[in-house]
């Protein structure tokens, strides 16, 4: 078998191949994301292929059964409302997040639930030695003999291991410490983390293994590596919130096995990740009593509405340009509304500084928050609070309207629960939901324009 090397440059951003380099990548068009690398040209391994050609069957579409019943719980509702009802057999998870948010402690806690069910599974680490696992581990509790350690970065031996063991489920930590022999070029890089994926997902599929693997990610938030590597998965978990806070969000960016809408919210403690499992209450907790430009919103997280607070202050501006800043919502949104605001309702905000902010560091970017952040500023500008028993939330348009929302007999029911008593909504789902919704115990009041949401404070 004839070997050789040579250079060639990957896109960092989205693993597109070129013989040179190149300033601007034609694929995703990002620039200097060109990096140069050494990899093998040897003639194919014939044993290989001709390995997966031999178990490869053709079968009829009608002959394969499903059931919900396949799924594997975890045993952590976030995390199965996250993947859509449990864990997938076959399924290949990519768990990504900043440094200390919580990824290997969350994992454990998943190998701990499923041991414990007698499930077989093995914890994969090129990070940590076994005493630093062990360490992390007594603090969660104690373990099963189902629950298997192996700190390696060979490929190769992995392989060899998993194929062994045949466990339920396997915990790759982390997929930028893997590398295989047959690649030149070195752990981490374009190349490494490629072939590893794509031998984790021949594995996956292959041997009907769970596999979960754990991403470090880059200053933007992505997956360090190519993006093609969340082309592979089947599944990409994002870890959400400041490690410094006790908090988590677990988001789901991608799943074929169910929505992608679903968020988890765990806090983290001394023991481990705890589920939270009213979000709401959790995010309203330590609100101010009769503030002005404080104004209760809601969101809907796949299927689950949650409550956050909006703040906003309005103040005098100091120079000749006003400032602006938004933190959990989008800033061009903000400027939009207040546009909005000095347009069709006729504050001078050009003379003001403004900061709109979301209470608990929980980002906000539906629609249904404009009316809220346009009720805040509003309020925040006359130094008016509004109600604390009261909820807000409706689409704002150019025109000042105030338009409809996606289910809102769901926002309603959770604000009930809180113990609200007035919500402020669209005009249109007002009278969408007169016959539907049960609405004891809370006021509903429709507007047609922001005006007339103002008004009402």
């Amino acid at each position: 078998m004839a070997k050789g090397k040579k250079s060639v440059y990957f896109c960092q951003n989205c693993g597109h191949e070129e013989s040179k380099w190149l300033g601007q990548c034609p694929m995703c068009r990002e620039w200097n994301t060109f990096v140069e690398e050494r990899v093998s040209t040897a003639v194919g391994s014939g044993t290989r292929r001709e390995k997966a050609g031999a178990s490869a069957e053709v079968v009829a579409l009608s002959s394969i059964r499903t059931d919900e019943d396949d799924r594997i719980w975890t045993g952590i509702g976030e995390l199965d409302r996250v993947l859509g009802g449990g864990i997938v057999p076959g399924s290949l998870v990519l768990v990504g997040g900043d440094p200390g948010i919580g990824k290997s402690t969350l994992l454990l806690q998943v190998c701990r639930q499923l041991s414990d069910r007698h499930k077989k599974v093995l914890y994969i680490s090129g990070e940590e030695s076994l005493k630093q696992i062990k360490l992390r581990a007594n603090r969660m509790g104690n373990f099963s003999d189902s629950l298997l350690l192996l700190c390696e970065t060979n490929l190769g031996q992995i392989r060899v291991a998993i194929e062994r063991q045949r466990p339920d489920m396997v915990v790759i930590d982390s997929i930028q410490t893997m590398y295989d022999e047959d690649v030149a070029s070195a752990p981490g890089s374009v190349s490494q983390v490629r072939e590893s994926t794509n031998v984790f997902m021949q594995l996956a599929k292959g041997l009907n293994i769970a596999v979960f693997i754990v991403g470090h990610v880059t200053k933007e938030g992505t997956v360090a590596g190519p993006r093609v590597l969340e082309h592979m998965v089947d599944t990409v978990l994002y870890f959400e919130g400041d490690r410094h806070a006790s908090y988590r969000i677990l988001r789901g960016v991608k799943n074929r096995f169910g929505s992608t809408n679903e968020i988890g919210v765990f806090e983290m403690r001394r023991e481990g990740l705890a589920e939270v499992e009213n979000p709401s209450e959790y995010m309203l907790s330590g609100r101010p009593e009769n503030a002005s430009g404080s104004v209760v919103a809601c969101a809907m997280e796949g299927t689950r509405p949650v409550l956050m607070e909006i703040q906003a202050l309005v103040c005098k501006t100091s120079f000749g340009m006003p400032r602006r800043t938004a933190a959990g919502v989008d800033y061009n949104r903000v400027n939009l509304l207040m546009a909005v605001l000095e347009k069709r309702v006729g504050l001078p905000l050009s003379d003001y500084d403004a900061y709109v902010n979301i209470a608990g560091g929980i980002r906000m970017n539906e629609p249904a928050a404009d009316l809220g952040i346009v009720m805040a500023i509003a309020s925040s500008y006359k130094n008016k609070p509004v109600p604390e028993d009261c909820i807000v939330f409706g689409e704002v348009g150019l025109s000042g309207e105030v338009r409809a929302v996606a289910m809102p007999e769901q926002r309603i029911a959770e604000a009930q629960k809180l113990g609200f008593r007035t919500c402020i909504i669209p005009e249109v789902s007002r009278k969408s939901i007169e016959d539907t919704a049960k609405t004891e115990g809370i006021k509903i009041i429709g507007v047609r324009t922001i005006n007339q949401a103002i008004g009402l404070i």
